[in-house]
């Protein structure tokens, strides 16, 4: 009997001193596309987090080439096997580099923040941003989405992921898409700077 008492008493304290978990759920820009995962910004993040004494686990369930409409019908599934306590969701460059329908977009990306929520998460929403080219009008409301989905469910944004390095050439692949591995930590301090709050929240 005393040994069964001390396996649930381990067991409880082992369950009261678990990491909790920030999900990132994005596409390439995220998963580290072209480079060593543990280069990516998402990898960089759990170092930092450890160096500086939060005790969360991150987990990176991004996937290269991945879309708005993909990452909602795999968003539940994620969210109830890992449980996090904060999501940085980071989706909808693919679906502007494709010329995805944007009311499509919207309504993917606001069922996603809604499922973060209802499954007890803090949601960072990260935007993108498209050029011109890809037609004015088209781009201008792409650019506004992020931001206008962010008021209306009242969660944290970050308007631009690469703002950082947009500009700097040398921080691309030759593909000019996606970041190299040495413009990770430009990147994660951009990231750093809008999750430090979510951090901090009880």
């Amino acid at each position: 009997m005393f040994r069964i008492l001390a396996f649930f008493a381990c067991l409880l304290i082992g369950q009261a001193h678990a990491a909790e978990k920030i999900l990132v759920f994005g596409d390439s820009l995220s998963a580290g596309y072209g480079m060593a995962r543990e280069q990516s910004w998402p990898a960089l993040l759990q170092t930092r987090l450890a160096r500086e004494g939060h005790a969360w686990e991150v987990f990176n369930a991004s996937i290269s080439g991945e879309t708005t409409a993909g990452g909602k019908s795999r968003l539940p599934a994620v969210l109830q096997r890992e449980r996090p306590r904060i999501v940085i969701l980071a989706l909808g460059a693919n679906d502007g580099l494709r010329g995805l329908s944007l009311r499509q977009m919207r309504e993917n990306l606001t069922v996603m923040v809604r499922q973060a929520k209802a499954a007890g998460g803090r949601v960072l929403l990260v935007g993108m941003q498209l050029p011109p080219n890809y037609g004015p009008d088209y781009s201008r409301e792409f650019n506004v989405i992020f931001s206008e989905i962010a008021k209306a469910e009242k969660t944290a944004l970050l308007p631009f992921l690469l703002e950082p390095i947009a500009l700097d050439d040398t921080a691309f692949q030759p593909d000019r898409l996606h970041p190299t591995a040495a413009a990770q930590p430009k990147i994660l301090d951009h990231v750093w700077a809008a999750l430090l709050p979510l951090l901090k929240r009880p």
